[in-house]
């Protein structure tokens, strides 16, 4: 699994120019079952993103598709997790 860190950059000003097409790569790597958690870093630093079920170059090429990503709004850090115990909620992400 991969955990996204979307930390804001020098362009945030511009966020709500690219909102739109932001909301819609997410919803996009939600449908596709890609994203199975998405949402923002306390305090108002960005944003954080759970996905699954793929492999690393495939997520960094989702990342780079990101409008945020690519206008500098964001800059995206991929960590790459291997779950070794899980909570049985969360027994999807050690497969």
């Amino acid at each position: 699994m991969f955990l996204i860190l979307l930390r804001f950059s020098d362009n945030k000003a511009s966020a709500t120019d690219h909102m739109s097409g932001h909301k819609e790569w997410i919803r996009q790597g939600v449908d596709v079952g890609t994203f199975v958690l998405v949402g923002s870093i306390r305090p108002g630093v960005g944003g954080a993103v759970i996905a699954t079920g793929t492999e690393r170059h495939l997520i960094e090429q989702r990342v780079a598709e990101d409008p945020f990503v690519i206008h500098n709004v964001v800059v995206a850090e991929i960590l790459d997790i291997e779950p070794s115990v899980t909570d049985a909620r969360l027994a999807f992400l050690a497969g």
